[in-house]
């Protein structure tokens, strides 16, 4: 995915949930704070997201522009309407949102996770594919081994052998850097 075709889905979204804003908080999140991210970072070809001021619209939006609609036919790439739920995510990261605003959004606002909230997310999450991501994180030096472990002690509500898991997954792709 480019930042042009995130630009794209922000347009389209806020088009179709009649909403001005869309946080956008899976892996191409990250065209918000880092445009031109390699390869290895912008491989998806789905962008999650909801609408800010009416989420229960993500699912208007999967409708019209998700997986396997004319959209993803035409353009190559889907937006997944998703809840705010999907994401777990430490208490403070609405402060920490990129905005991506411009006349190709159509003056529509994405707000797209932090690298390190997105980078958090992905180990609560667990799926291999996250694991990946996240080390490609570290690897291009968009997210800094002693944030994310502070964030992993934030993350709200999770039981402490979870809390567990996300502690040691963010330190075993810290060790596997060196």
């Amino acid at each position: 995915m480019t930042r042009e075709q995130l630009e794209h889905a922000i347009r389209a979204a806020c088009d179709i949930a009649d909403d001005d804003e869309v946080i956008i908080i899976g892996s191409q999140a990250i065209l918000g704070q880092y445009p031109y991210a390699p390869p290895d970072l912008t491989q998806s070809n789905e962008v999650d997201l909801f609408p800010k001021h009416h989420p229960a619209r993500a699912m208007l939006v999967d409708g019209a522009i998700g997986e396997d609609s004319g959209f993803y036919y035409e353009f190559g790439f889907y937006v997944h309407g998703v809840g705010p739920e999907t994401a777990i995510l430490a208490g403070d990261w609405q402060a920490r949102l990129v905005p991506v605003r411009n006349r190709n959004t159509r003056d529509c606002t994405g707000w797209c996770l932090e690298a390190h909230d997105l980078a958090v997310s992905k180990l609560a999450a667990g799926r291999e594919k996250d694991f990946d991501f996240v080390a490609a994180l570290l690897r291009h030096h968009y997210v800094d081994p002693e944030r994310l472990r502070s964030l992993a002690e934030a993350l709200p509500n999770l039981p402490p052998d979870t809390r567990t898991l996300v502690r040691g997954r963010v330190e075993r792709l810290v060790r596997g850097l060196t």
